[in-house]
């Protein structure tokens, strides 16, 4: 999100206070992901389906008439006397005679520009771009890229909101440090763990001065349990939403074939149910 309102026009400065803005406030070089040019969305000219920026469609391996730099963003080169790597002094370039190189961590097209085919390569944002959930890169799934804002791990967009929405539980069943038996103060997103007081400043720890405390186990930064919305791991499954019965007017001999055993989590045997059981004693009552 800008801190530049989009109804008044942009300023003399403007931008360049927004970008040192961003660049105070952390993440890859100061810029969310979303923002650079490789992450960015595009329809393909072919089959009007909307997915990330890529050379060619993820879903008709089309090319694109016009492509987009995947590090400078444009899409039509006027540098008559530039860095070009391919001269054009007296035309303006657009198309297939723009591009340079295809990237291999993006997928995206890199202009024929010097500086951009020199530094996109080793600065792609997509480089290990492996998705926490499912285990997928960017050549495997079609979407954009994202970072969870908790654990800062990279999600694709089909498990984004899955992902952060259970980001914030813990692995264990309530609230306690995981070296003691304390109630932990400090959350570590990505151990799902809590810590005491005691264990994070734990002798022949490195505590710096106006630096987030680090997880004893990942080197993760801790963050205080209070200003989360932690939750403890719960099971939701078994026999707790079944039907009762009483022994003395109920006859339930046999009954316990016919039910599926589904529980407020929905655990069943496959789902299939077992057909009733004919015992002796249901077979005197018929």
């Amino acid at each position: 999100s800008s801190g530049i309102n989009a109804e008044w026009p942009l300023r003399p400065g403007d931008k360049m206070r927004e970008r040192q803005r961003a660049i105070q406030s952390g993440g890859i070089e100061g810029r969310s992901l979303v923002d650079f040019p490789c992450n960015a969305l595009m329809t393909c000219d072919k089959c009007e389906r909307l997915q990330k920026n890529r050379a060619f469609c993820y879903f008709c391996n089309s090319s694109q008439k016009l492509p987009m730099c995947g590090q400078c963003g444009k899409t039509k080169c006027q540098q008559r006397s530039g860095d070009c790597i391919i001269k054009h002094p007296n035309q303006f370039t657009v198309g297939m005679a723009m591009v340079g190189a295809i990237c291999d961590h993006c997928e995206a097209w890199v202009c024929h520009g010097k500086k951009c085919l020199e530094m996109h390569g080793c600065a792609c944002p997509c480089i290990e771009s492996e998705c926490c959930e499912c285990k997928r890169t960017v050549w495997e799934h079609g979407g954009r890229l994202f970072i969870c804002s908790y654990c800062r791990y990279k999600i694709c967009e089909d498990d984004q909101m899955e992902h952060q929405a259970s980001c914030q539980v813990l692995e264990s069943e309530d609230y306690k440090c995981g070296s003691c038996n304390k109630v932990g103060q400090y959350s570590c997103l990505r151990c799902k763990l809590c810590y005491c007081d005691d264990h994070v400043r734990r002798k022949g720890a490195k505590l710096d001065r106006n630096v987030a405390m680090k997880c004893p186990k990942c080197q993760f930064e801790l963050r205080e349990t209070k200003d989360l919305s932690m939750s403890t791991r719960k099971y939701e499954f078994g026999r707790q939403g079944g039907p009762t019965y009483d022994d003395e007017y109920d006859d339930y001999s046999g009954l316990y074939q016919n039910h599926d055993f589904g529980g407020p989590g929905g655990f069943s045997f496959g789902g299939v149910k077992a057909e009733r059981c004919v015992t002796p004693a249901v077979m005197a009552t018929l």
